[in-house]
């Protein structure tokens, strides 16, 4: 079974806010511990890739198992609907997919250790 992950964020205006999802999916994807066949990025609005595009990509690289990650850093309505909404709308065409949306970011104690490096800079 091919595991892929779809990280998602809101999509901007501006390319430098895009262009970071994209750095993150990449050190996500050279991550040597990584329990992911695959690893994509898209935006839920405003640019390309869509979620719909993300998930395409990747159950026709074979994917059965997807898990999208909003990658936002508290729970909100994009989060707990809109992205939701979406990931089953773009999986409707593939019922033997199986597929699952994530928490945000959210609280954790690795997100205040980042916080405090960024803070001592």
């Amino acid at each position: 079974m091919m595991k892929a992950l779809i990280l998602v964020d809101h999509g901007s205006t501006v390319e430098e806010a895009n262009t970071l999802l994209q750095e993150v999916a990449y050190r996500a994807r050279a991550y040597p511990y990584s329990p992911f066949d695959m690893v994509e990025h898209c935006h839920m609005e405003l640019c390309s890739p869509s979620i719909k595009d993300a998930f395409f990509k990747c159950v026709k690289a074979g994917a059965s198992d997807i898990t999208v990650h909003p990658y936002f850093l508290a729970p909100g309505r994009h989060s707990k609907s809109d992205i939701p909404r979406m990931v089953a709308e773009a999986a409707r065409d593939f019922p033997h997919v199986k597929y699952r949306v994530t928490e945000p970011l959210g609280l954790h104690e690795k997100i205040i250790e980042v916080i405090f490096e960024r803070s001592l800079l």
